[in-house]
């Protein structure tokens, strides 16, 4: 995120666009209702209508997978009502004449005829975001879990750069993490190609820094990501360590993940329950739970926290960063033989340039300043910094990316006339690996539903509160099925949160080139009556 979260009740204008807030992070988007009652203007883009649509003042209902083709359109509109920032363009930018020129034929009448959004409503949604002094857009993953992932970041990038709306107070690009401390997985460098602090693996000053810190040889190429890594277990891969993560049902489908998992000669699963992904594992390991654990989590307002343990582990679980080194001790590597989560956090902060100013003393005091330890914190002494691209952008000027619009990489069809989309529920947390087995939460929302829209109900012969098969190009699951009108018609929506309604076993059908994000919200799928 380029602010804090306190900015979301600053703007004057939010876009909000392939973001269920209110369900997937309800106490962040207290501040977003906070910015509407106000007097804000909120925009909401979502192919359904989900609960921020309902206090929007203007909804776009778009397609699924046409959010680049929305965003060229509102570019268009921006450059076409002199809406531009001239002198931030000159003096922060860098290939805006190009992106002019690119932009003159992406009407909102061309957007219109693939996003189904009326072309007078992409033309004041994009008013409204070039017009004010304070636009702050907010996504999720229904921005990037689409082979167009990459572009679709890049088209509100360029909506933000063209304005002038970041940087400041109450502007910004603000992704909202899907995980508590999936910030602090890739500042640690839990990525393929980077070292901790977004260090690129192949630079080789980095190179030279980090083999003089371990001692040893450090690869000197790109890691591969997860999905490169199934399709290669039982080939290249034999063995796999899968830490926190119920791939089984998190993963796009669920059958070439099952059978690339058994493929392998020995899977370790870390985890603190029993889970789909840890029956298949020949040893699992028990890890300790939130409760249980001392160390540093990074929110996804990149402000740094001190975590402390309430209560003692059960049993014989382990903090995870203990097993990892146990394992690393075995395999003979040296450096790993941690006693506490102290020094390996120092490690980090040693490494990394956005996190030299920190310390586990540092956190481990705490703040009374809400707006203190949000990376980077490039020396010691620094407060931290809530908002980043206030004076320069990290690489000297903000770029412009002349995208294109494609389709996703399945499109229905005679044999797949609907399209699916899949996403979270309020009540129940990802894989309900832990909320699964609360009997509050189960009480609350107890099965998974399929959401329809009534006419398509009656078109399609099915019948509210009865089981519907639901089949993709992959395979086919059994769902009840629900009537309202949160899906548009031709739409359906439902959540991969239950291990007997395995939704992903559907989805898969292709992977954004860059980032190897699976498209899981785009899915060709046909419904027939059971």
């Amino acid at each position: 995120m380029s602010n804090p979260l306190v900015d979301m009740q600053k703007p004057d204008v939010i876009f909000c666009i392939g973001t269920n807030m209110t369900e997937c992070h309800p106490v962040a988007a207290t501040g977003l209702k906070k910015a509407v009652a106000r007097g804000a203007k909120l925009i909401v883009a979502d192919p359904r209508r989900i609960g921020l649509a309902d206090i929007s003042d203007l909804y776009l209902p778009l397609r699924v997978g046409s959010d680049t083709a929305l965003l060229l359109g509102m570019a268009h509109v921006i450059a076409r009502e002199g809406l531009i920032n001239d002198e931030f363009i000159k003096n922060r930018t860098t290939g805006f004449d190009e992106f002019f020129e690119h932009i003159s034929e992406w009407t909102p009448e061309w957007a219109e005829e693939i996003t189904g959004v009326p072309a007078k409503d992409i033309e004041k949604a994009a008013i409204w975001y070039g017009a004010t002094n304070k636009g702050a857009i907010y996504y999720t993953l229904g921005i990037t879990e689409h082979i167009c992932g990459v572009e679709n970041v890049q088209s509100l990038c360029n909506l933000a750069l063209m304005t002038g709306n970041i940087g400041r107070e109450g502007t910004g690009i603000n992704p909202m993490r899907g995980q508590n401390n999936i910030q602090g997985a890739g500042d640690s460098g839990a990525l393929p190609n980077n070292y901790p602090g977004f260090q690129a693996v192949t630079d080789p000053e980095h190179q030279a820094k980090f083999k003089a810190a371990y001692g040893r040889e450090v690869d000197l190429e790109k890691g591969i990501t997860k999905v490169t890594a199934l399709e290669l277990c039982g080939d290249s891969i034999h063995a796999m360590l899968i830490d926190g993560e119920n791939t089984l049902l998190s993963d796009p489908d669920r059958e070439h993940c099952e059978h690339a998992l058994r493929s392998l000669e020995h899977l370790v699963v870390i985890d603190i329950f029993l889970t789909e992904t840890a029956e298949l594992a020949d040893v699992v390991l028990p890890a300790t739970a939130w409760g249980e654990t001392d160390g540093v989590c990074a929110n996804t307002e990149r402000r740094v926290q001190r975590l402390r343990a309430a209560v003692p582990p059960s049993g014989e679980a382990k903090p995870d960063w203990w097993i990892i080194g146990q394992i690393a001790q075995r395999l003979g590597f040296k450096g790993f033989d941690y006693d506490a989560p102290e020094p390996i956090f120092n490690e980090l902060c040693e490494l990394s340039p956005i996190y030299a100013g920190l310390d586990w003393e540092r956190i481990d005091k705490g703040t009374t300043d809400i707006l203190n330890n949000q990376w980077p914190v490039p020396h010691k002494g620094h407060p931290g910094t809530p908002r980043l691209h206030e004076e320069t952008f990290a690489n000297g000027r903000g770029i412009f990316s002349n995208v294109h619009y494609r389709d996703p990489a399945e499109t229905i069809s005679n044999d797949f006339p609907v399209w699916l989309t899949t996403g979270r529920r309020l009540q129940s947390y990802h894989t309900r690996t832990q909320t699964g087995r609360s009997q509050g939460i189960d009480y609350l929302l107890s099965e998974e539903s399929l959401e329809v829209n009534p006419t398509d109900i009656e078109k399609w012969n099915l019948t509210n509160g009865e089981w519907c098969k639901m089949s993709s190009a992959r395979g086919s699951i059994t769902i009840k099925v629900k009537a309202t009108n949160r899906s548009p018609r031709g739409t359906v929506f439902a959540s991969f949160s239950f291990a007997d309604v395995p939704v992903n076993l559907l989805t898969g059908s292709g992977y954004d080139p860059v980032t190897h994000t699976a498209e899981l919200k785009v899915c060709p799928v046909r419904l027939e009556p059971l």
